[in-house]
């Protein structure tokens, strides 16, 4: 097969021994060796987040996607009590769908797609309502944009709710301080920047918070968040059988994340950002929130007006690479570029390159200001009635919106 750059959120290109890590001998899930595996992947997992108390917190891997660590939260640690979803885009949108199915006390703050969680609006809630359990999503993928934990963690704790995250596409990534912002859970996932396959998820949490989950209902039986906590706690397993390669992978991507650093993995991650923002503002081109607020590892640009999306994305894959078109409300009008994942520098000066070659086979549009009036008269004479203007553009020589050269 041909190779291709994932310059996306997810999945991503992984390293050669991390590819190699997924063949590995067979074992059996039940046996001491799995054990030992699960038991490498949770400390790893907690050195990764950099927990201080490690003592207090433990980490289940779930078989599934983010989006599995994520129903398993919000199915296992509301019961009866009230929860209140904040959402600024698709993925809060997505837990407040998610948690409609397994709560009926659920209530939504929505600030709209691409703009800030307001912090005052959540307090005035809090302080209207009795609310028990808080769900955010941390980077907010669909825009690119970076809510802010400590904001909420604050209020949350100020109000005695526990905080619940998403933040499957911010673990290994951002600088996430479970303590420091009063997180009760915090879900992941394997791939996206913490650089393995897709297929395992996590859900870190303080034990006193999963010990609580016990007096709960079961409200799912393959994600019961409880259940994972007991096995993890009693007999270092999962409860139902685990994709094992998939964990191998796991492993060794968070052994190349430790044997970075942490922090320099951070650094390079927002490093590799800049340059691609750097380069993406040099052939003309705007983003769509601004720079301050955006993640380290996902930028959502705008696409020029003369520009076809879908038709722009296909000239890149042309040239091996592979971006995310915009979804919902911004569908048509940006494209998403992540920079995370075995990307070298190299690649980032061959995406620049491809970038501009692509931009420049697209003829942009020609204003047409002075013989339009005439054109108007002339042919709305001829013709005894109005015309419309995309007529009159092509009857000007102009170029119409989504075409690829002049008419």
């Amino acid at each position: 097969m041909k190779k291709y750059l994932l310059f996306t959120p997810g999945p991503v290109n992984v390293a050669r021994n991390v590819r190699t890590a997924i063949a590995k001998e067979d074992i059996c899930h039940r046996e001491s060796d799995f054990d030992y595996l699960l038991q490498s992947i949770e400390q790893k997992l907690l050195q990764l987040l950099e927990v201080k108390n490690i003592a207090d917190y433990r980490a289940v891997v779930i078989t599934g996607s983010g989006t599995a660590a994520n129903e398993s939260m919000l199915s296992s640690v509301v019961g009866e009590q009230n929860i209140l979803i904040l959402t600024n885009g698709e993925f809060g949108d997505r837990l407040y769908n998610t948690s409609k199915i397994h709560n009926k006390n659920t209530f939504l703050l929505d600030f709209g797609w691409g703009n800030k969680i307001k912090t005052s609006q959540v307090e005035t809630y809090l302080n209207e309502n009795k609310i028990d359990v808080i769900a955010m999503v941390h980077h907010e993928t669909s825009s690119g944009m970076l809510n802010s934990l400590y904001d909420i963690g604050t209020l949350s704790k100020a109000n005695g709710a526990i905080l619940i995250v998403d933040g499957v596409s911010s673990a290994g990534a951002e600088v996430i301080d479970m303590e420091q912002n009063h997180i009760a859970f915090f879900s992941g996932s394997s791939s996206k920047a913490i650089g393995s396959y897709s297929g395992l998820s996590f859900v870190i949490g303080r034990k006193d918070e999963f010990e609580r989950l016990k007096s709960y209902p079961a409200k799912s039986t393959y994600l019961n968040l409880y259940k994972h906590y007991q096995f993890i706690s009693t007999v270092s397993q999962t409860p139902n059988t685990p994709a094992t390669h998939l964990f191998f992978a796991l492993e060794q991507a968070l052994i190349n994340i430790l044997s970075e650093g942490v922090s320099n993995r951070y650094a390079s991650i927002k490093y590799k950002a800049s340059l691609l923002r750097r380069g993406m503002l040099k052939c003309g081109l705007t983003f769509l929130i601004k720079e301050k607020e955006m993640c380290s590892m996902l930028t959502t640009v705008n696409i020029p007006a003369h520009i076809d999306v879908t038709q722009f994305r296909n000239r890149l894959r042309e040239k091996s690479i592979i971006i995310y078109e915009g979804k919902g409300c911004f569908r048509g009008k940006v494209f998403q570029v992540g920079n995370i994942g075995d990307l070298s520098l190299d690649d980032i000066q061959f995406f620049i390159d491809s970038l501009n070659e692509v931009l420049a086979s697209f003829i942009p549009l020609r204003p047409v200001v002075a013989p339009i009036r005439n054109i108007h008269r002339m042919m709305n004479n001829k013709y005894k009635e109005p015309l419309a203007d995309a007529v009159l553009l092509v009857a000007a020589g102009g170029v119409l919106p989504g075409a690829t050269g002049e008419v």
